[in-house]
């Protein structure tokens, strides 16, 4: 699992920050989650081939998260792109991005699918025979939601030396990975413990940008292998949070701990900061496996 940050910053662009977009390899997939401005540039400049991105996943409808997505969509037509392009995000979505596309004659000649989420409970959006990925609903100041990638478990893990030596015929195999008992001709019966060990473990990240310290979601990122949540302010402006429907890095740590999650990584730092390293700082007097986001920074698990 491979996290790219593009972007993890707050509000505004500046000619060394961007606002937030990231990239998630996982499982052969490669998902891009929010869109800021300058996305693009970043996508390029690190060298990622875009073209494998087929699903976007839009948190909510700030300009500091998606307003990249009409030029990355009108880019992907100069392409000549052909595949599917399937993006998730709030009700809305589809409207701003397809009237953009209408009063520029732009319509993409490639299909573009939009699935709008207006829920408020976690809903499985994208899933497939490796992958799932569900909403995450965030307390912000409008409707907002994260998103939690998760790999689907594998097949049972064959012990060949304890196969072999029951001499079970390869036609079962796979119902032995899948799980199942075997009964040998003489009618002895092996259980599937004796002949397999547990799949891999599974790996799993979160995405919640942005939202307000709130405790309700701690049961969906219970164990995740990394949580990215949202640390706009230090404690110094913490009085900021409620209005502005944000965290502090301490609030961050304290979901990341009461959750026990394996890794946090901090990001969307607001730009009245000149050194992130005090988030680290804060939040490592609450959860100690905190990592820090920056523009350009590779995650890897």
């Amino acid at each position: 699992m491979k996290l790219t940050i593009l972007g993890c910053y707050a509000a505004t662009p500046r000619t060394f920050t961007n606002p937030t977009s990231q990239v998630l390899e996982i499982n052969n997939h490669l998902f891009l989650i929010d869109c800021g401005e300058g996305t693009q540039v970043a996508l390029r400049k690190h060298k990622i081939k875009f073209s494998r991105i087929n699903h976007v996943f839009i948190s909510h409808l700030h300009g500091d998260h998606f307003y990249g997505l009409i030029g990355l969509v009108s880019t992907y037509n100069m392409l000549k792109r052909e595949y599917p392009l399937h993006i998730y995000g709030p009700k809305g979505i589809k409207e701003i991005i397809t009237l953009q596309l209408k009063i520029s004659n732009s319509w993409t000649a490639y299909p573009l699918y939009f699935h709008e989420i207006d829920s408020m409970t976690p809903t499985t959006v994208f899933e497939d025979k490796k992958i799932t990925v569900t909403t995450i609903p965030l307390q912000h100041r409008i409707y907002c939601n994260g998103y939690l990638f998760k790999e689907t478990e594998g097949d049972r893990t064959l012990l060949m030396s304890k196969v072999l030596n029951y001499g079970i015929d390869t036609a079962y195999y796979r119902s032995i990975k899948k799980g199942k008992d075997i009964t040998l001709e003489d009618g002895t019966q092996i259980p599937n413990t004796a002949l397999t060990a547990d799949p891999p473990p599974t790996k799993s990240y979160a995405f919640c940008s942005d939202t307000r310290y709130d405790e309700a979601k701690i049961p969906q990122l219970h164990g995740v292998t990394a949580l990215y949540h949202e640390a706009t302010f230090l404690e110094s402006h913490k009085a900021l949070c409620q209005k502005t429907g944000h965290s502090t890095a301490i609030e961050a740590a304290t979901i990341a701990q009461k959750a026990a999650v394996q890794n946090l990584i901090l990001g969307h730092y607001s730009t009245r900061y000149s050194n992130i390293e005090l988030f680290k700082e804060e939040a490592a007097t609450v959860f100690e496996n905190t990592l820090i986001a920056d523009d350009g920074k590779v995650f890897e698990f």
